[in-house]
């Protein structure tokens, strides 16, 4: 019985993007497990995103579909990307999931895993509080959280600047956004997503 993990980001400048390939691939190093990425809508026009200078990280995106609503109801694990908005998801996730009314209402996300990714521009810039707020939406949809464990040991480094903790993988980008995913969040974002279908995997054989 195959489990199906969806991987559902939004990425203006590709941080969120390689974190959640990195969670893609650490959920299909579990047998029987299907994987599928899929990016949320776009709301920023044209204009203020060629302004922001991310037409081309944009660009390098669009081979990935866009989410609907029912690809949710449709996994038994989910991992959500989303950069920090003061310490919050980005406008265009809240804009998705907010447009998730139909699922509460007949309960089609109760039991499912849900798991957070983030970004931040600085160490402290909201990662661990964007995560936090993030899984307030998952709970009313009655799922089953999920953070990245300290099973993961590089969540204890002290030799780097980075971002990973207790409550999901994350990335630090730097003041001006030059800093790419390093190895060890790459490996966090693996990690839980391993975790994510594992644990998906053992739900959904009850």
């Amino acid at each position: 019985m195959e489990t199906r993990i969806l991987v559902v980001y939004y990425s203006l400048y590709g941080h969120v993007y390689q974190m959640a390939e990195a969670a893609a691939e650490g959920a299909r190093r579990v047998p029987d497990t299907e994987v599928l990425i899929r990016r949320v809508p776009e709301t920023l026009p044209p204009e203020v995103i060629e302004k922001m200078g991310a037409v081309e990280s944009l660009r390098r995106q669009e081979h990935v579909p866009v989410c609907t609503v029912e690809e949710l109801a449709e996994a038994d694990g989910i991992i959500f990307g989303t950069p920090t908005r003061f310490g919050n998801m980005c406008g265009q996730m809240r804009q998705f999931l907010d447009s998730t009314g139909g699922l509460w209402a007949r309960g089609a996300l109760v039991g499912k895993v849900g798991s957070v990714l983030a970004s931040s521009n600085t160490q402290h810039g909201g990662q661990e509080a964007t995560i936090l707020t993030f899984h307030v939406t998952l709970l009313h949809h009655g799922m089953v959280v999920v953070g990245l464990p300290y099973t993961f040991a590089g969540q204890m480094t002290d030799e780097e600047v980075s971002g990973c903790s207790p409550y999901g993988a994350s990335t630090v980008a730097g003041r001006e956004g030059r800093r790419l995913p390093s190895s060890n969040e790459l490996e966090g974002a693996r990690f839980q997503g391993e975790h994510v279908a594992r644990i998906a995997a053992k739900l959904k054989a009850r």
